[in-house]
Order: C-alpha cells, then structure tokens, then sequence
C-alpha cells in the first residue's frame, strides 16, 4: 500500500535548524525519484547527512531505492545514489575517483589533514565535492568527486608551502590509511559534554561551555548545544577549533567517578 507523504512543513521542525536546508532539498530528490522517476547522485554526505536522506527515504515505503558509496567500505564521508525503486542504485556511477598528491620537497613528509583541506578550499572547491583524505609521509590521495577531478589536477600545485604534482588514479588504486588515534585517560565526575570536552581540550569548564552553546560542537556529526548532554562508549565529537575524539571506553570506579578513554584523532 503507498503511504501519503503529503504534509505540512511541520516535519522540518524534527531536524535541528542549521539541519533544515538540507533537510529540505534531500526530501526533493527522494520525491523526485520515488515521484518522477529521476536519478540523483549528491555530493559527499557526512554521517549525520546519510542519517537524514535515509530517514527520508523510509518515508517514501520503499519509491524510492537507495545507495552509499565512499569510494571504499570504510568511507566516512559517502555521495548517495536516489533511483526510481525499480532501478538498483548500485548499479549506477557514484562519480568518485582518486586524486594522488606528491612531491619530491622532504617537508611534504610534514603536512597533515588540514593542510591537503586548506589547499583545496583555497583553490574555490566547496567541501561537499570531497570525500576522505588518507594522508602518508609520500603525498595523500583524496576521494573527490569525478566531475572536479580534472579541474583540481590542473589547478592543484601547492599545499602549504610545498610544490606539488597531482595526478587522477582508479579506485583500485587507493591506498587506504586508517585513522590513528591518541590515546588518553581521564577520570571525570560525570559523562557531561562540557566536562569530557574541557579535559580533552585543555580548557576550563567555563571556556568548554562557550563553543558548545555557539553551535560549533558536534556530537556524532549532529550540533548539539547542550554542555549537559551525557556522552556514551562510541561517541564522536568535534569541536570547531580543537579537534575531533572518540569515547572509547568509559567505565565507573568504585568512587563514583568515571574512567574514560578517548581517542583523538591526530
């Protein structure tokens, strides 16, 4: 039976408010395919961003088919494939290729995460038209998408302050580098995100609060604004400025206290 997803804009008011843009136009490609037959790739989603168009799409009883793809298994950041329910979504073309940075400079050795980032949003590429970045001492390979592939091997030729040479490789071709994580210990009172948060960044508890309360905290990629907001084993948090970590474990002591491990992400 077709379930009527006819509504009121009320649904929007589920999704926090800098969730609501996007939100809105990921309806529109769900309907479009489950309604008019249309196919759409989007532009790399974050976790939270997946969460949403498939939440959006169990709307729709099954219109509407629906594929991830990162470019490998492991892939954080994913484009989603929205077909019509009887086209198979993975059948289609994610648009995703690799683009392979080197350099014969030794300080290329020395550039990390943000700096590959910087380089690329320098040149003018918005950040939704790239995927992970897996980062070596020989150079990084970047998922981006295919239709900005050829643009940035042209335009790309400085990282940093590093010369750089760029070229486009298959996907075959990725060299995967996992995550590595710092480790640290901490014993805290309780599980609140001010007070995880102001031990992992080295903050006092008032200075914790205040990026949390200005939208700038994500908890598993969604905003969350409230510095009591209890954190689990498995939670990801970033905070814009300071970084991104993990809760590893987090264990109660005898003394009514937690033992809290955490990853951050290097």
């Amino acid at each position: 039976m077709d379930i009527d997803v006819t509504m009121t804009r009320d649904w929007l008011s589920h999704f926090h408010p800098e969730e609501r843009g996007f939100a809105d136009k990921a309806e529109e490609w769900i309907e479009r395919a489950a309604e008019r037959h249309t196919v759409k790739v989007t532009d790399f989603l974050d976790p939270r961003q997946a969460e949403i168009v498939q939440s959006l799409a169990n709307r729709y009883g099954g219109r509407a088919a629906l594929y991830f793809d990162g470019g490998y298994p492991e892939a954080e950041r994913r484009r989603a494939v929205i077909t019509p329910d009887y086209r198979d979504p993975g059948a289609e073309d994610p648009g995703i290729t690799v683009l392979a940075v080197t350099s014969a400079d030794d300080r290329l050795a020395g550039l990390d995460h943000g700096d590959y980032m910087g380089a690329l949003l320098g040149l003018g590429i918005k950040r939704e038209k790239v995927g992970d970045f897996h980062v070596r001492p020989d150079g990084c390979h970047v998922l981006v998408a295919a239709e900005i592939a050829e643009f940035l091997n042209i335009q790309l030729r400085q990282v940093s302050r590093v010369h750089v040479l760029t070229d486009i490789l298959p996907l075959h071709r990725l060299q995967v580098v996992a995550s590595t994580l710092e480790e640290l210990i901490l014993t805290v009172a309780s599980m609140r995100l001010d007070g995880i948060v102001s031990d992992v960044c080295r903050l006092s508890r008032a200075k914790a609060q205040l990026p949390i309360q200005a939208g700038r905290c994500r908890v598993n990629w969604k905003t969350e604004e409230d510095p009591s907001k209890p954190l689990k084993a498995g939670d990801t948090v970033s905070v814009q400025g300071f970084g991104r970590f993990r809760i590893l474990s987090a264990e109660p002591t005898k003394k009514e206290r937690y033992r809290v491990r955490v990853g951050r992400f290097k």
